[in-house]
């Protein structure tokens, strides 16, 4: 599955999925009910393509998060995130053993853990192994060029005459 539309906004419940874009926002849908809801640009939205999870080494990919519990169950149902923060961090553990215990909070594994569910509920999950590829393989090397310093501003005739005065 491609993450790429899948949405976590801030405020609502579970996870939505991009329909259709507007001139001041966009249309998305509930994964958990179907309830269509019109959002405009000043929510607060992130792609879940996007997201993250802290490790000593790095950052790692939501999807290939996501990917690892799939493989640990077998594309079943994870743990519930209604567990306790001992047995989640366990679990998380399991799963990544290398994230950043203290930049990751319990709250974020519960949040992962939801999300997978609420996909896996779905039938979602399933094609999670392609997309980590596709984004592999989509991602051509950019080169970075060297940016030029932005150049001095003037400062507008009538300031600078009043600075001459004093």
């Amino acid at each position: 599955m491609n993450l790429a539309k899948i949405l976590a906004i801030s405020g609502k419940p579970g996870l939505y999925e991009l329909k259709v874009q507007t001139r001041t926002g966009f249309v998305a849908e509930s994964l958990i009910d179907g309830k269509k809801i019109t959002v405009n640009l000043k929510s607060n939205v992130s792609l879940l393509s996007e997201i993250s999870i802290y490790t000593y080494e790095g950052e790692k990919p939501l999807t290939e998060v996501m990917q690892q519990i799939a493989v640990k169950e077998n594309k079943g149902q994870a743990i519930s995130h209604k567990e306790d923060n001992a047995t989640l961090a366990a679990y998380f553990k399991e799963i990544l053993p290398t994230y950043d215990e203290e930049r990751v909070y319990p709250s974020d594994i519960k949040k992962v853990l939801n999300w997978y569910n609420t996909l896996q509920a779905k039938g979602l999950v399933t094609d999670l192994a392609p997309a980590v590829e596709e984004a592999k393989e989509e991602a051509p090397a950019v080169e970075e060029k060297p940016k030029k310093a932005p150049a001095a501003k003037k400062a507008p005739a009538k300031k600078a005459a009043a600075k001459k005065e004093e």
